[in-house]
C-alpha cells in the first residue's frame, strides 16, 4: 500500500521562512498578537509555571517573552523536548503547517506534568478566504481548473475536537479575527512572503503560473472584497486549551444525575413546548 504524501513539503516551508527572517520582524504582527494573547490569558492563571517549553517557528520572538522556557523550531513530526515534564508547553503559531495535528498535541500532553497547561495558537480555517475565492475563480475562468494555492487549515469545531482526542482535559478552542487593509493581492502576497507564509503545500503546481491568472485575481478580489480603495483580509487565530489529566480537576457529571430540576434551582414554572404532549400526572 503506497504511503500519502505529507499536505506540507517541510523543505519549502523552510526555505519560506528562511526568505521570511531576512525581512526581521516588520511583518510578523500576528506572531506579536498571538503572544500578547498568550501572555494575557497566562497572567489569569493563578500558577507560576517555572518548566516551560515552546513550540515556534519564529523563536527570536517568543525566547525575550520567555527567557527561561525550552524553545523547540516546529517542523519535525517528532517534537524532541529536552526537558520534560513541564508545567507549561505552547504550541505557538505553528500548528496549521503540521500533518499530523492531533500527533503534536498528543506529545504536547505526554510532556506536560499532571495537571500541567498547554496553550495553542494557530491560523484558522476563515484565513485568507478572500484570497482563496479570487484565485479560485480566476484560474476556473483562466486556466479551465484549479490548483492547491492556499494552505486548507482546520475549523475551530475540529481543533477543539482534537484536543478532546489527544486526551486533554477541560479543552477550549476559540477564535479571534484579525482584518488587515492591503492596496492590492500583490502587496498581500509580498506581506505572506514575508511572514513565511506562502504556499508550501506538496500538492502545489511547481511551474510558473500564467501572468493572466494574478492580473484577473487581483480585479475580482478588489471588486469583491474591496474596502475604502484597498483590499481586506482576513487572518482567524484559534487558541487552543487544555490541560494534562489530574485527579483532583473537576469533572463533568454524568448525564441525568441532577438531583433539583433546573426550573426548582430559577425559581420559575416549567412548561412543555408547544406541541408536546403533556407529561400524565399522577
Amino acid at each position: 500500500m503506497s504511503r500519502q504524501a505529507p499536505i506540507t513539503d517541510q523543505k519549502a516551508l523552510a526555505r519560506a521562512r528562511q526568505r521570511a527572517a531576512q525581512h526581521g520582524d516588520s511583518a510578523l504582527f500576528l506572531q506579536e498578537e498571538a503572544l500578547l494573547e498568550i501572555k494575557e490569558r497566562l497572567s489569569e492563571v493563578n500558577r507560576a509555571f517555572k518548566r516551560v517549553a515552546v513550540i515556534t517557528p519564529w523563536p527570536a520572538l517568543w525566547q525575550p517573552a520567555f527567557p527561561e522556557a525550552d524553545v523547540l523550531e516546529d517542523g519535525a513530526d517528532l517534537l524532541a523536548f529536552p526537558n520534560p515534564p513541564y508545567d507549561l508547553v505552547i504550541h505557538a503559531m505553528g500548528l496549521h503547517w503540521a500533518g499530523d495535528i492531533v500527533g503534536q498535541l498528543v506529545q504536547c500532553r505526554l510532556a506536560l506534568k499532571p495537571d500541567g497547561l498547554f496553550l495553542g495558537a494557530a491560523l484558522g480555517g476563515q484565513t485568507l478566504h478572500e484570497l482563496r475565492a479570487s484565485l479560485a475563480q480566476a484560474e476556473t475562468q483562466v486556466s479551465g481548473g484549479l490548483s492547491p494555492r492556499v494552505l486548507p487549515m482546520a475549523e475551530i469545531r475540529d481543533l477543539g475536537a482534537l484536543l478532546q482526542r489527544a486526551g486533554f482535559a477541560l479543552p477550549v478552542a476559540d477564535s479571534a479575527t484579525q482584518v488587515a487593509l492591503y492596496r492590492d493581492l500583490f502587496h498581500l502576497a509580498a506581506d505572506l512572503r514575508a511572514m513565511g507564509e506562502t504556499n508550501a503545500l506538496t500538492a502545489r503546481r511547481k511551474t510558473f503560473a500564467r501572468r493572466a491568472l494574478f492580473a484577473e485575481a487581483a480585479r475580482i478580489y478588489a471588486e469583491a472584497f474591496g474596502q475604502e480603495g484597498r483590499i481586506r483580509a482576513s487572518f482567524e487565530l484559534i487558541f487552543l486549551t487544555g490541560w494534562a489529566p489530574h485527579a483532583d480537576q473537576p469533572k463533568p457529571l454524568r448525564p441525568g444525575s441532577a438531583a433539583q430540576r433546573l426550573s426548582d434551582a430559577l425559581n420559575t414554572d416549567e412548561l412543555p413546548l408547544p406541541g408536546a404532549n403533556p407529561t400524565p400526572s399522577d
